[in-house]
């Protein structure tokens, strides 16, 4: 089948069904190759709140996950980390890398003047890229939407200015999601909007030179890993207990499923056996030519 295909399958898999990947053209695995080639220094910002209350919030267990795995491929490989998200998900990141035997630890944005702190960021450390991964985009109508369309603006950090800072300054973005309302899918605008329910109000409006979906977006996590692995000759793919690891850390942190709102070790409502099969079939797919 080929290591592309079988890879661009796995992360396909579609058990939330929500429009997007049964109707979105195959990810982009060639760009993101070229891309990574040339990666000298990363920004990799996630986090994403669930309301626990009328103001009590917390960031979900998808994000953290595939940003701890992206973290460590890249410093694996010797390429500075830089993780960036905000007070609501600060703790569960910082569970995710810890676990996970990263370098970097988070740092926190601001509540106010995100955009100058972030401006501050990109010119203080020079990264070739800036990696988004679950993390809301902002929408057409200057909102930030959940996948039902409820406007979520006080429930985190606005960041979304980071796409633009980084084309200003030369920087290659890569953006993953996997509903559409996420930073950086404004580059599949055309499929969110056309198939995804509430797709003309919640599509993020922020183009990512290069975007990826996939069923849960943790999973790109594994796919970038992947892809480096195959590069580089070493391989960068967490075991399944380390999976399991990180998610308990995570969920004693304080994360909850983005889906239930419970403090459980699932990931958008599916058990942590769902998410192994899939890290299966990347596997897998490193086998093929």
């Amino acid at each position: 089948m080929g290591f592309f295909k079988k890879l661009d399958e796995a992360m396909r898999y579609d058990p939330g069904n929500r429009g997007l990947l049964a109707n979105a053209p195959a990810n982009p695995l060639d760009r993101l190759q070229e891309a990574l080639q040339e990666i000298t220094g990363v920004v990799i910002l996630t986090g994403f709140p669930v309301r626990l209350g009328l103001h009590n919030f917390t960031g979900e267990t998808d994000g953290p996950l595939g940003a701890a795995n992206l973290a460590y491929a890249f410093e694996s490989i010797g390429v500075p980390v830089w993780l960036l998200t905000d007070e609501e998900a600060y703790w569960v990141v910082n569970a995710a890398v810890t676990r996970r035997g990263c370098k970097c630890r988070p740092l926190m944005l601001p509540r106010y003047e995100a955009d100058e702190f972030i401006a501050a960021q990109l010119d203080a450390i020079h990264p070739s890229h800036v990696l988004t991964i679950e993390r809301p985009g902002k929408a057409r109508d200057g909102h930030y939407h959940n996948m039902r369309g409820g406007i979520i603006d006080a429930m985190f950090v606005d960041a979304s200015s980071i796409i633009e800072a980084a084309r200003e300054r030369g920087i290659t973005t890569i953006s993953i999601g996997d509903g559409g309302n996420e930073i950086g899918m404004g580059a599949l605008a055309e499929t969110i909007e056309q198939y995804v329910p509430h797709g003309e109000a919640i599509c993020a409006r922020e183009v990512a030179d290069i975007a990826l979906i996939s069923g849960v977006s943790n999973w790109w996590g594994w796919g970038v890993s992947a892809l480096l692995s195959r590069m580089y000759g070493i391989n960068q793919l967490p075991s399944d207990d380390m999976e399991r690891g990180m998610l308990h850390e995570m969920v004693l942190a304080g994360s909850v499923d983005g889906c239930t709102k419970k403090p459980e070790e699932t990931v958008d409502n599916l058990p942590m056996e769902v998410h192994l099969g899939v890290l299966s079939n990347v596997r897998s797919a490193m086998q093929e030519k």
